[in-house]
């Protein structure tokens, strides 16, 4: 496994961790996740939707050589009905509305209407950032229109949510990121007008992360001035995303953790910043009990989605630079 690929293993792997993590603390405010856990720091089990979301990413963009579409990540959904109907006590409301959708024929750019406010799109949307590494602004382009699928219109934001997180990773994948390029990268390639929202809150967050400077601290601030009316609406994981992704030093161990004890939309904090910063800090970072946590069955699937999306990666950046050379060189 070379460096590109241990990255990728590890934003993969600390994805499903943070989900599987934040599972038992989902939708529970901090004080009660202390009185009940203590500081959670383990897990069982696979987690929920926004693992399953995103292994169905992984084969639309395998299968489409890195080039996915909303229309091809709702094909991989509809093929997979009987699976998702099978746990759909581990999917949010709004993609079963989609599901239930894309099942009366409905075109995949009309099932987004009537969508509440979510994170469904970006929670899922790592993989993006790693078949399209070191090209942070591909990586949110693409993320704007795979989100499209669940989110448009007044709940657009939710899109830059996830332009947000594929840019991040695309960055924190790529050799020599810092984790200021990294936090950067989150806010960099928003839409100047249409992404301001999401702009203004990821950068409130990160000011507020500076000036608390400490976990406990920062959350007790953030669930005062953050708070949406839907815990997983993305103008509320996203930005304490980002924010942890920085308090964590880059470390996906801490970020996960942290992620997972935040309260509110757990699972989905720490699968996005789980991801970001596997992605940032490569393999060695991913400590051996994790490993051991999700079994050698879901480790050796982790390991084998993320060579098939770094194989995918490099074919596309192969492509794209021939495609362009003739006119590079004239």
């Amino acid at each position: 496994m070379d460096d590109f690929e241990g990255r990728a293993y590890a934003c993969l792997i600390a994805g499903l961790i943070g989900d599987a993590m934040g599972t038992p603390t989902e939708n529970l405010e901090p004080d009660e996740i202390e009185r009940r856990f203590g500081w959670v720091t383990t897990c069982t089990g696979p987690g929920t939707d926004d693992s399953l979301m995103k292994d169905l990413l992984c084969a639309a963009l395998t299968a489409t050589d890195g080039y996915a579409t909303a229309d091809d990540w709702a094909a991989q959904i509809a093929a997979q009905q009987a699976l998702i109907r099978e746990r759909r006590d581990k999917f949010f409301p709004s993609v079963l509305h989609l599901v239930g959708k894309l099942r009366f024929g409905y075109a995949p750019r009309e099932v987004s209407e009537g969508n509440m406010p979510s994170s469904s799109s970006a929670m899922a949307i790592a993989p993006v950032g790693i078949v399209n590494a070191g090209h942070p602004r591909a990586a949110a382009a693409q993320a704007l229109e795979l989100a499209s699928l669940i989110h448009t219109g007044p709940v657009g934001f939710c899109q830059d949510g996830a332009a947000a997180v594929a840019a991040a990773v695309a960055v924190a994948i790529g050799p020599g990121a810092t984790l200021d390029d990294v936090l950067s990268a989150a806010t960099a390639y928003l839409k100047p007008t249409s992404g301001a929202l999401m702009r203004g809150l990821i950068l409130d967050a990160l000011a507020l992360a500076r000036e608390t400077g400490e976990y406990r601290a920062f959350r007790a601030a953030y669930h005062q001035r953050f708070r949406q009316t839907i815990a997983c609406d993305s103008r509320e994981t996203i930005p304490a995303t980002i924010a942890l992704c920085l308090l964590a030093g880059g470390d996906p161990v801490k970020a996960v953790e942290m992620g997972a004890n935040f309260g509110r939309d757990t699972d989905t904090i720490a699968t996005m910043a789980g991801a970001i910063c596997g992605a940032f800090a490569g393999a060695s970072s991913i400590p051996g009990a994790w490993v051991g946590t999700l079994g050698i069955h879901n480790d050796d699937a982790q390991g084998a989605m993320a060579s098939s999306l770094v194989q995918v990666a490099r074919r596309k950046a192969r492509a794209e630079v021939a495609a362009w050379q003739p006119l590079a060189s004239r």
